[in-house]
């Protein structure tokens, strides 16, 4: 399977165009182009912030699951889950802040990105529910399509990265 060819497919969905239209125009209409937005988006960097930002919810959902079903604490692999859910408005609000500067072809790439990540925070959203209910086996469930759909959503986030080059060289310096 060519997972590049696969990846690339998005970029060909006209039908997205009028949603990710009115989405960018919502979104400009609150950040605009100020301090705030240019902030959000990494000037102060010199890179896009949201590729950073998401490892920690990435990295705290991966992370309890190992914890779950390698070492069997449920405790930690549930304050994992909410250490991922807290992170996650921050990842998404500079994730937002980037997606008015997309071309075309990359926000409808970005629309389904952020699909697929909303999938998996409220995927997870239930299975830290369900682990405090101690409905182990729906929590598991719950974790599994997390997993699967933040990984949907993390390889079209990284085609849009890398092989898009989305925020990429925005900030340059010159001299």
């Amino acid at each position: 399977m060519d997972m590049h060819a696969l990846l690339q497919k998005p970029e060909s969905l006209d039908t997205l165009d009028a949603t990710a239209d009115l989405t960018a125009g919502a979104i400009d209409t609150v950040l605009g182009d100020g301090a705030l937005a240019q902030g959000l988006r990494g000037s102060w960097l010199g890179h896009p912030t949201h590729p950073l930002l998401i490892t920690l919810p990435i990295g705290a959902w991966l992370s309890s699951a190992v914890l779950d079903l390698v070492f069997k604490d449920r405790d930690a692999a549930r304050q994992l889950i909410a250490i991922g859910l807290a992170a996650t408005p921050p990842a998404v609000l500079v994730g937002l802040a980037e997606f008015p500067t997309l071309g075309r072809r990359q926000r409808r790439v970005g629309l389904l990105h952020a699909a697929g990540n909303t999938v998996a925070a409220a995927a997870f959203l239930m299975a830290y529910r369900k682990y405090k209910r101690g409905k182990i086996g729906a929590a598991r469930a719950f974790s599994v399509l997390g997993l699967t759909a933040v990984s949907v959503g993390g390889a079209l986030g990284g085609h849009l990265s890398y092989a898009q080059g989305a925020g990429v060289h925005r900030w340059q310096l010159i001299g």
